[in-house]
């Protein structure tokens, strides 16, 4: 009897025994999730803004002192050059009428004139109404030449080295539609505040752009083919932010920290200059920040 109850007592401690041992071996770790190195192009560019414009403008003006007597346009209109915008009569033919006319008609004296557009494009200012009196000289309306729309860059001065004469952007509208553009020259002052200079931008299609629509323009700054690089938020940095590092994972649920030297970084990748990850090179994505240089963690599928 004695001996049944040393052995179910044996029994009893080797089966917490076990328990314990389990327990101790049980993983134990920070919840992570992971990510693999990516070998692809990245581009490295700056998003600025680029405003419609009409950089001619065409000014209609009156040919002689007189009377408006026809408005033949209306302000948005879209004219051709030599179209009639407006009839002028002097004021002596107001006056008279035809009376020289039919005293003498040889003579065929009228007194009106005609205006034409000045240039092709869109009315965008009418100064005068019908009935009024100009003068000779006097600013009747405005035609944006059409041949002149172009957008216009506000770049940085410092970024001039990244956009030279001729070559291609792409102009992005606020209705996300993709126009290509080719630089044709640059404006010979720079703002003093902003310290931006005006890089003329003309697109093709632009026949029903408005004037003062402010469109994006991706200024490459960078463009590298085969680079290896990780997800942004898997690199970590200390305060100053003068050390990068990654956590990289070597076995089931182990990670180590490995330092970085970075190189291109965009919105939301970074390229690793060293060392040399290889693919399938496991690091952490979420779970990594504030982990010592060893750690233990548990892979979250």
């Amino acid at each position: 009897m004695l001996i049944a109850t040393l052995t179910a007592l044996g029994a009893c401690g080797h089966n917490e025994s076990n328990k314990d041992e389990v327990k101790v071996t049980e993983p134990a770790g920070t919840p992570v999730t992971i990510t693999t190195i990516n070998t692809a192009p990245i581009v490295e560019y700056v998003e600025l803004n680029a405003t419609s414009t009409f950089l001619q403008k065409n000014y209609v003006k009156a040919n002689i002192n007189g009377y408006i007597q026809a408005v033949l346009t209306q302000q948005g209109q879209y004219v051709y050059k030599g179209r009639v915008l407006f009839t002028l009569i002097t004021k002596e033919a107001r006056s008279i009428g035809n009376a020289v006319t039919q005293l003498d008609p040889k003579f065929k004296f009228s007194g009106i004139n005609n205006i034409p557009a000045t240039g092709t494009g869109y009315i965008t200012q009418l100064n005068h109404q019908l009935g009024d009196y100009v003068q000779d000289g006097e600013q009747l309306a405005i035609i944006s030449d059409q041949n002149s729309f172009a957008f216009v860059l506000n770049l940085p001065y410092e970024l001039k080295q990244y956009v030279k004469m001729g070559s291609m952007l792409d102009v992005t509208l606020p209705d996300g539609t993709i126009m290509k553009g080719t630089v044709t020259s640059s404006l010979p002052t720079v703002d003093p505040a902003s310290q931006t200079q005006g890089i003329v931008i003309k697109v093709t299609g632009s026949s029903k752009i408005p004037e003062n629509l402010i469109a994006k323009v991706k200024v490459i700054k960078t463009n590298k083919q085969n680079v290896i690089s990780v997800p942004k938020g898997t690199v970590l940095t200390n305060d100053v932010q003068d050390n990068f590092w990654v956590m990289e994972l070597i076995d089931s649920n182990t990670a180590v920290k490995v330092p970085i030297t970075k190189g291109v970084e965009t919105k939301d990748r970074v390229e690793i200059l060293t060392p040399q990850f290889k693919q399938g090179d496991q690091i952490l994505l979420t779970g990594n920040f504030g982990l010592p240089d060893t750690a233990k963690v548990k892979v979250m599928r």
